[in-house]
């Protein structure tokens, strides 16, 4: 994808490594502007569709506040009773309708597939926030930049990378996405842990295979692992054909900071695409690893904003004309003094 200006992003296959340093470049450039030393008007008077027919509330939020930090102005439908798909209306009248109204739409529906569709009828650009089970790709990106940036903080980079992928990964279309982007890189190391019957897809298996990366696949999670990434996933209990399904799989590979401790290195970043479920039977991911410095599921958020104003200014066509468009900042802020902090 040489061209971002005017096209749809609907899936990490549309990337080369060429395509994701060039989004990673302009993610970089936006901090600036995501840490409030300055803000910009480039996208003034342009409006985002933020179509969400599935809950949401990081990916929505973020791709509202990532216009809104360009300028933009941000118009929401949520939820599928809210619409008129719940009269029976077609995704593709859906899609020429609400594409006159918008600049650029991003959406999130529950069924694989649907964006692509939707996309079909839209006459503006179309930015997939998550089809179903199927992908994720702005969610692989931002982990992807964020996997870059923790390896930069120890020296290493994302090649020769060793991850971890754990938990709920047959419906977890965030590790589908981010298993392909990673397929782009060199001499990936891939430990996948699951329930069999959660194992990760097997087009994904073979994309990681065919690629010619290391692959371990297993049930348990044993030893003391080496992995620099550990991408804890919860139990996505509403792709499960029923609750009772579901259940059977909560609280499995919980990780809390003895677990860490036993398993993984002093230095392995811990990732989660959140939203984590605390609740007592699940609690994939405990709050005793709040403060340790190598939890970045915050730190993931933040950057979830930088790569969708990336992907804004791209596709818009604006990535050149942002510092031109630069105001100051008048209000109190200390975000610059909070985002990326390594705590």
């Amino acid at each position: 994808m040489s061209d971002f200006t005017g096209n749809h992003i609907l899936s990490v296959n549309q990337f080369d490594r060429d395509a994701i340093e060039k989004i990673f470049s302009v993610a970089h450039s936006m901090q600036p502007y995501a840490r409030r030393e300055k803000r910009t008007t480039v996208l003034e008077g342009a409006i985002l569709g933020n179509l969400f027919f599935e809950p949401s509330t990081r990916t929505r939020v973020s791709f509202g506040t990532a216009f809104n930090l360009l300028g933009g102005e941000v118009r929401e439908t949520t939820g599928m009773s809210s619409s008129a798909l719940a009269k029976g209306e077609s995704l593709y009248d859906t899609a020429r309708v609400l594409s006159g109204y918008s600049d650029i739409i991003a959406m999130r529906h529950p069924a694989a597939g649907s964006v692509a569709e939707f996309a079909e009828g839209s006459r503006v650009p179309v930015i997939n926030g998550g089809d179903g089970a199927n992908e994720h790709p702005t969610q692989a990106l931002l982990d992807l930049f964020t996997i870059k940036r923790e390896r930069e903080y120890s020296g290493g980079s994302i090649d020769g990378l060793h991850i971890a992928m754990i938990g709920d990964l047959r419906y977890g279309r965030t590790v589908h996405s981010l298993s392909r982007l990673l397929c782009l890189f060199n001499n990936i190391r891939f430990t996948l842990i699951s329930p069999k019957e959660l194992a990760m897809p097997q087009p994904v298996v073979d994309a990681i295979e065919n690629a010619g990366h290391q692959l371990t696949i297993t049930d348990t999670l044993e030893g003391n692992m080496d992995a620099d990434i550990c991408y804890q996933t919860r139990i996505q209990e509403e792709r499960f054909p029923s609750q009772d399904e579901a259940n059977k799989y909560r609280g499995k590979f919980r990780l809390n900071q003895s677990i860490y401790t036993r398993h993984f290195q002093s230095k392995t970043v811990i990732m989660h695409p959140l939203p984590r479920d605390s609740r007592m039977e699940a609690n994939e991911l405990d709050n005793d690893l709040n403060l340790n410095p190598n939890l970045a599921i915050f730190r993931q958020t933040d950057n979830g904003v930088l790569v969708r104003m990336a992907l804004f200014a791209l596709t818009l066509g604006v990535e050149n004309l942002v510092s031109k468009h630069e105001r100051e900042v008048v209000w109190f802020s200390n975000k610059s003094k909070q985002l990326h902090a390594k705590i």
